[in-house]
Formats: structure tokens, sequence, C-alpha cells
């Protein structure tokens, strides 16, 4: 009889919201995989149908996942496992949090406020010619 390593199944009794990520700089897979609750072949898997999963590989070629890629594996799982998403559906919803999480600015900028945002930094940039000697550039 050879020992022949288990598989992992998905643990879909624990929510992500209970699971607490140490404060490190990196996690190697097989941590990854231990924190959420999943074997490391659905992660291999989930990195190549979530753009937001790109772990770094290490100079020996071993995947080292960042914070926020654990949080990312986590919000998937959280999508696919607990709200019941397709891997599409999944996919969709990322992208439109990351299209809200890119627009910070709750106001337009108009072409007049972009006029006087030059003017303003233009006579920034005079002053900083009299304070510094020299003239100014205009």
């Amino acid at each position: 009889m050879g020992s022949a390593k288990a598989k992992l199944a998905p643990v879909k009794n624990v929510r992500t919201a209970d699971i607490v990520i140490p404060d490190r700089l990196y996690f190697r897979i097989g941590e990854v995989a231990k924190l959420c609750h999943l074997p490391a072949y659905v992660l291999r898997f989930w990195e190549t149908e979530f753009p937001q999963l790109k772990p770094s590989k290490g100079s020996t070629g071993q995947r080292m996942y960042r914070k926020v890629d654990v949080e990312n594996a986590l919000q998937i799982k959280k999508l696919l496992y607990e709200q019941g998403f397709t891997i599409a559906g999944a996919r969709q919803q990322l992208r439109a949090e990351t299209r809200r999480k890119q627009n910070p600015l709750p106001f337009v900028v108009t072409a007049a406020g972009r006029s006087e945002l030059k003017q303003v930094r233009q006579g920034l940039r005079d002053i900083l010619g009299i304070l510094g000697g020299r003239r100014p550039a205009g």
C-alpha cells in the first residue's frame, strides 16, 4: 500500500468572513490553501480564471501570495461557494467591484475647472521661481 495524500475537498461550512489572515508579506500556496480551506489545485485553477488572482513566483518558482491575493481568493470563494455565482458571474462581479473602486472622484472635473487648475499651477511655479531666485517660466 502506497501512502497517497488524501485530496482536500473544499470546506463549505467555514464562512470566509470568519477567516483571519495573518499579518505577513507573503504566503505560499499551501498556506493560502489551508487559510481558505481549499485544495491548492483549486487556487491554481482560479489563477487561470480570475485576473485579480496573480501571485508572483519566487526565485524557486514557488507561488508567493501577498495579503491582497489571499483577500481576493477569499472573495472568489465567497462568491462561488457562499453566494452561488458561476465562475463567469463571479469574474463579472469582481470586475464591477474593481471599476467602482477605481472611480474615487465624487465630482466631474469640467474644462473650466481644468483651466483654473492650470492657472493655479502656473502661479505656483511663478512663486517658486521668485523664491528660488530664478525668473518665472512663462
